[in-house]
């Protein structure tokens, strides 16, 4: 009998849905920490700190791990101490009230998706540092797109696996060797929760594929107003290899990639099935969910008595597909065999050949010699598709052109949507009270409007250099104790502990470069001139710091060894104690840095940098960018609001492009950046540098906001996707 499409309203849901039902201090408290709207709101984070700060800190801030140590009768003791039953009871209260009530903005823009909700799907979410299931930027990006629809109200659900061992965490040896190590996550101390279907009982996915069944639970994570389901192949049933199978992110060869994805994608869209999930639209973060489209396509032929092509095109129109990278090793390829392994049984469902099924994932259709691309897949099958800047998407147009050979490049069907982060995940609490003296007393619900970032020029100088001086002086107290852990963990001497404990000096430029160590991201551009460098660094009057953090990935060779030179440069007298190497770079270190850090750095290899983010959310607490033209940068620069290095063009020689902006670097840093730091006037106030942070705050936040972005795809991807309004991005 043919399934009938019911519509599911995703918002507002009761109460109960979230465990909302408390009645005393513990129980409240626990019904906050399993809804991650608490890793966004400051006054609840240090409610959860204020328990037991040490606890807090050593348990990577993770509220249900903290609240397993409390007893109920002691935390009411705790609370009653501290004066916390209030604070307890409000934020409680606030959370109800979030969950139970549909924002103006989803109302008024996004109404037509609460029967029709997007499904997001990605590999990796970063949503806090407590819950390691991302690697980096695109994770992080994931976490803040969620985290933006539960704030505006956006009817959406999100779809990825769980890794319950994450990815690595990263230690350095006496040689500063990068050494991974993966560790087991207790569920018990996740916010999650079996996801139930229709009828009640948790949910077991079951993939069929040439070398036999693969069965995946569904967990549930409440982000907010969003629903985030993850796969997990640790089930009894499975093989113990498949039960290994979602156990790492990015870990494994090609065929454990090729199951993770078919899990994520295929596996998902069965997920949402049995939870009475029907979407409107699917929103496809990267290549890795393309299989997801396949499967909504054989549900439509099943449910629906359609062929494979008129379920084809019915499906591409209500498919997003978002591009993340310029560089072609980002995009996963399989061969022949691995897709026949592992989608013959849906290919013969589809009803088509295995010919016909690597067409869809070929540029050239008929050539036997070309892998499945799942880039190209995504591309295909949808309908709107986009890259992350408008350079990327300049980039990106040229990339695919061959997909479109009767097109020329500039109407290649794919638009592009610059990146965005949730400002209210990156804003150190200090700055937010600063702005909530200044700004309009509704600001948080207007962070997309560029007027209420004008309100920056009305603050007192003194005031803000103040507050960036406070946040400056508590990135480098817990750098200080990152960097004596790691010495005390290699077994060095209570001498070099104790120097770890008083390096770096608050009162000197300090620059920050956090990412993953890629080459092309190029680490080592300041030290192309180390004896240069070293003048700079110790220059007596005007001296320089830089606070390094990043991951190598584990078969990166050159990566690690990218790391390698930068955390020997300890032991050269001439950087000891002003160059500094944090160890497991994460989204924690990443929101220290951000929020002290006077310059962020970043120099890749323009055009590779799709887009970039880490230096958007250094933009919400005054850090200075000082960046290659690339990504959103080059749409962001405007001569007053930061630094630039080079002058936005490329040679075809690498080595020249590598020459070139590196001279520049330096040029930038001597003649720019190192005088209006040092530029006081007699109060000790750099005024030109606040009035350049000023301009960046005001020209800049309200732009590249996740707001912004999650609202830009609601109106130029989602709604049009579902049938809602016209669109003006490319459509195919």
């Amino acid at each position: 009998m043919k399934q009938v499409e019911q519509p599911v309203a995703i918002q507002p849901q009761p109460i109960a849905a979230f465990g909302l039902t408390a009645d005393n201090q513990y129980d409240k408290c626990v019904a906050l920490a399993r809804n991650l709207w608490w890793s966004w709101h400051a006054e609840v984070i240090n409610l959860f700190r204020d328990l037991d700060p040490i606890r807090w800190r050593q348990l990577d801030h993770n509220p249900i791990a903290l609240l397993s140590e409390f007893t109920p009768e002691r935390l009411s003791m705790r609370a009653g101490e501290l004066v916390l039953h209030s604070r307890i009871n409000q934020a409680y209260r606030r959370l109800k009230e979030y969950v139970s009530e549909i924002p103006p903005w989803g109302r008024t823009h996004a109404g037509v998706l609460g029967s029709k909700p997007v499904a997001y799907f990605s590999l990796e979410f970063g949503v806090h540092e407590s819950i390691p299931i991302y690697s980096g930027g695109l994770g992080v990006l994931s976490g803040d797109h969620i985290k933006s629809a539960s704030g505006l109200g956006v009817p959406l659900v999100a779809v990825g696996l769980f890794y319950d061992q994450g990815y690595f965490k990263q230690h350095l040896d006496i040689n500063g060797w990068q050494h991974e190590e993966y560790l087991n996550t207790k569920v018990e101390n996740l916010p999650m929760e079996p996801a139930l279907g229709t009828d009640g009982k948790p949910i077991t996915v079951r993939i069929d594929t040439r070398a036999g069944k693969l069965l995946a639970k569904v967990w549930l994570m409440h982000v907010g107003r969003v629903r985030l389901y993850l796969l997990d192949c640790d089930v009894p049933s499975n093989n113990p290899e498949d039960r290994e199978l979602t156990s790492r992110l990015y870990g494994g060869d090609n065929r454990t990639r090729i199951r993770q994805e078919l899990v994520a994608g295929v596996g998902g869209v069965r997920a949402l099935k049995a939870l009475g999930i029907f979407p409107g639209v699917y929103h496809l973060n990267e290549g890795h969910s393309s299989f997801a489209i396949l499967e909504a396509i054989r549900t439509r032929m099943k449910d629906d008595g359609m062929d494979f092509d008129v379920a084809l095109r019915n499906v591409a129109q209500r498919t997003v597909f978002t591009t993340h990278t310029p560089v072609p090793a980002g995009h996963d390829r399989f061969d022949r065999n691995l897709i026949e392994e592992h989608i013959g049984p849906l290919r013969d469902e589809l009803g088509i050949s295995t010919e016909q099924l690597m067409g869809l994932g070929r540029v050239e259709p008929q050539n036997e010699h070309e892998t499945f691309c799942m880039t190209v897949l995504g591309l295909k099958l949808s309908r709107r598709a986009n890259a992350v800047s408008n350079l990327h998407g300049h980039v990106t147009r040229r990339m695919w052109a061959h997909l479109w050979p009767w097109r020329v490049e500039e109407e290649i069907p794919i638009g592009h949507i610059t990146n965005g982060v949730h400002i209210q995940s990156w804003l150190a609490w200090q700055m937010q009270q600063l702005y909530d003296r200044h700004f309009p007393a509704d600001w948080m619900h207007r962070m997309g409007e560029p007027d209420v970032w004008q309100d920056i020029h009305g603050i007192d100088p003194g005031e803000l250099w103040e507050t960036h001086y406070a946040l400056k002086n508590l990135l480098l107290a817990f750098v200080r104790r990152r960097i004596s852990r790691q010495c005390r963990r290699r077994g060095e001497s209570d001498e070099a502990v104790e120097a770890a404990r008083n390096i770096l000096d608050p009162n000197i430029l300090t620059l920050g470069f956090g990412r993953r160590f890629a080459t092309y991201k190029r680490a080592l551009m300041l030290l192309t001139d180390e004896d240069r460098l070293a003048e700079m660094v110790g220059d007596p009057k005007r001296p320089m710091q830089i606070i390094f953090a990043g991951k190598a990935h584990p078969a990166d060779e050159p990566g690690r060894q990218l790391i390698q030179r930068i955390a020997n440069l300890r032991h050269d007298p001439r950087f000891a104690g002003r160059i500094a190497f944090v160890e497991d770079y994460d989204i924690n270190v990443c929101r220290h840095l951000i929020q002290g850090v006077d310059v962020w750095l970043n120099n890749p290899r323009r055009p590779l940098e799709a887009s970039g983010t880490s230096g958007q959310k250094a933009v919400l607490n005054g850090a200075l960018n000082l960046s290659i033209l690339d990504g959103w940068w080059a749409e962001a620069y405007d001569g007053s609001n930061g630094f630039a290095i080079g002058n936005g063009t490329s040679h075809v020689d690498d080595r020249v492009t590598d020459a070139r902006d590196a001279a520049d670097l330096y040029r930038v840093l001597i003649e720019e950046v190192i005088p209006l730091y040092y530029d006081r006037d007699i109060d000790g106030l750099p005024r030109q540098w606040v009035k350049r942070m000023m301009n960046s705050i005001s020209s800049l936040a309200w732009r590249f906001s996740a707001d912004r972005m999650v609202a830009d795809y609601v109106n130029h991807a989602y709604l049009p996707a579902s049938g809602g309004v016209s669109c003006d991005m490319n459509v195919k």
